[in-house]
């Protein structure tokens, strides 16, 4: 509600708009109501912005991923990186893709339904061409792919699908199945047109061509796992059994590796004409008292000073002090 004005306040008011001093357009106006945001009812969202950020984090890492298993492909340097995420309708993603294309339709368990992976037209010739000795570097004409075409991609694209597992892990562990193969996308009719999709788009760069693939995940797919697709899920400490029980197996894998450690009894100069002249039976003057303790280094590093001495009939160091007093914070 707005400020109430004392009636000294309306005097004062109407006495400078008499007198010209205020017109009424700088009167102070009620504050403006809060804007409206259109929403459109045909075309919900689905997917928040940490649903769709945590997608792009998943697919960032698919991307550095296939990069890797392209590139022993078809033995070029092939760069891949996720160009978008976005919710569309599967309509749009139908219209949005060329004709012919490869549409390549898959389960990946334990998401529900089917999931449509494409790619361009570009990428399949580019890609059959440098698998069958060619440099990649043609121009390809638009044209009904072959059956040898489909095998060959076919197989490209089972392999790209089957490393879904790695990005996917960090999530949930998923599995792969290619269902089929499609090169009309018009024909394939696994979703209706309006259902919400999450679109992930892949930009490829090999030589000095760009193409695009395309990773369609329906939202009925997804519904069931979306609360694992927020970043803090990933990070929540719930479960203080499960995090002691891996500390604990750290500190046992960490107490069985071996380190070398060394007693350093004194240390003493000689020039290079006394070391050549040394025989069986000299003796050297070491810096160090009898009674300075000496250094115990762990590997290439001093963490300790002791005490030489005798246990049973070996000798041994007994440690007086930590040099590093910090050093039981690093455990």
């Amino acid at each position: 509600m707005a400020d109430v004005l004392s009636q000294n306040e309306i005097d004062d008011l109407l006495a400078a708009l008499s007198a010209g001093e205020l017109t009424p357009d700088e009167v102070p106006k009620e504050e403006e109501k809060q804007k409206v945001k259109p929403y459109d009812f045909r075309s919900p969202q689905k997917f928040s912005k940490d649903h769709i950020r945590t997608l792009e984090l998943i697919h960032d890492n698919y991307a550095r991923i296939i990069s890797n298993y392209l590139t022993a492909q078809v033995r070029t340097n092939v760069k891949v990186k996720v160009e978008s995420v976005q919710q569309i309708t599967y309509e749009e993603f139908i219209h949005s893709v060329p004709n012919p294309t490869v549409l390549t339709i898959f389960k990946m368990p334990p998401l529900s339904g089917s999931v449509l992976f494409e790619v361009n037209p570009q990428f399949v010739f580019q890609i059959i061409d440098l698998l069958l000795g060619g440099n990649g570097k043609g121009k390809y004409k638009v044209k009904e792919f072959t059956d040898i075409d489909k095998n060959i991609i076919k197989v490209v694209n089972a392999g790209l699908i089957s490393n879904l597992k790695l990005a996917w892990e960090d999530v949930m562990p998923i599995e792969t199945e290619v269902e089929g193969l499609e090169t009309n996308p018009a024909l394939n009719q696994t979703l209706a047109p309006n259902d919400p999709v999450a679109l992930i788009t892949f930009s490829v760069e090999m030589g000095n061509s760009s193409t695009f693939i395309n990773i369609c995940i329906p939202y009925l797919s997804i519904e069931k796992v979306l609360d694992k697709l927020v970043v803090q899920y990933w990070f929540q400490d719930s479960d203080e059994d499960i995090l002691n029980e891996s500390r604990e197996k750290l500190r046992n894998r960490l107490d069985i590796v071996d380190v070398e450690l060394t007693a350093i009894l004194g240390t003493v100069d000689v020039t290079v004409q006394e070391f050549l002249n040394l025989n069986v039976g000299d003796v050297l003057t070491l810096k160090e008292k009898t009674t300075s303790p000496v250094k115990l280094m762990v590997e290439d590093k001093v963490y300790y000073y002791g005490k030489p001495g005798v246990i049973d009939k070996n000798m041994g160091v007994e440690i007086l002090d930590i040099l590093d007093k910090d050093v039981e914070n690093y455990e």
